[in-house]
């Protein structure tokens, strides 16, 4: 189009590819709304429902205010794109959610960023700490993976998925965060979440480690066992994620 904005692919694809395409675009747009994206570079990446195993990412070059359902770029498993589009993908991008997709049949959708705060919790050695409710309803979903350079040795995915097991959240060592879900709402409630808890863990560790209060184990336990509801909250929550850009970022559903 005349303005560089992708044709509509609506009528192009199937209803599940488009909704996926919906959810995906609404993912992107929320990282930047909340200031999480890093220019043009992270990504977040979605299955197509279908036997294909395909799944969508961020054209490289676009900054996440303008991704749009029609822009996203289909690849299969090996990086290759499966579709019409004169856009491109980042190979390390490619790498850690081809691994996490081809692993993990709940992986539907896979977010991961480059924050200030959670590469800063990233790179502390005790990773994440129980100083908040956020990180003690988190703590027993988020695994860790250690730091080996920009993501483009294939070799590196085996190890990224083994690291990552069944937990749904991860701490990349020195690099960022993660999430997956089976919806785009789960990883985006679990990626909030886990935001939240790094950013308030380099707030309260700018007072010294001395000085801060690490909750009591009995919180602890029973903080875990109220999160178990987590899913029930992220149906909640979405929507009104999706009104809220309706009224600040409209139009990633075209």
């Amino acid at each position: 189009m005349a303005d560089g904005t992708p044709a509509s692919l609506k009528s192009r694809v199937s209803e599940a590819e488009w909704q996926a395409r919906v959810d995906l675009a609404a993912l992107y747009r929320l990282v930047a709304l909340h200031g999480w994206d890093d220019m043009i570079f992270t990504h977040i990446s979605a299955r197509v429902p279908g036997p294909e195993h395909h799944f969508l990412i961020n054209p490289y070059g676009y900054y996440f205010e303008e991704i749009t359902a029609s822009s996203l770029v289909k690849v299969d498993l090996d990086g290759n794109i499966v579709q019409e589009t004169s856009s491109f993908i980042n190979p390390a991008g490619f790498t850690i959610h081809s691994a996490v997709h081809a692993a993990r049949e709940d992986a539907h959708y896979v977010i991961h960023l480059h924050t200030v705060a959670g590469v800063g919790v990233a790179a502390q050695q005790h990773g994440l700490l129980p100083l908040s409710q956020n990180a003690c309803l988190l703590q027993h979903q988020v695994a860790y993976h250690g730091y080996e350079g920009l993501a483009l040795n294939h070799d590196e995915r085996e190890r990224l998925v083994a690291d990552l097991g069944d937990k749904s959240l991860m701490l990349l060592r020195n690099h960022g965060t993660l999430a997956v879900g089976q919806t785009a709402a789960a990883a985006w409630v679990g990626m909030f979440f886990l935001e939240r808890a790094c950013a308030q863990q380099i707030a309260a560790l700018s007072a010294g480690r001395d000085n801060v209060l690490i909750a009591p184990d009995a919180a602890q336990d029973e903080t875990r066992e109220q999160g178990k509801g987590i899913g029930f909250i992220s149906a909640l929550a979405w929507p009104g994620a999706l009104r809220m850009l309706d009224r600040k970022s409209p139009g990633y559903d075209v």
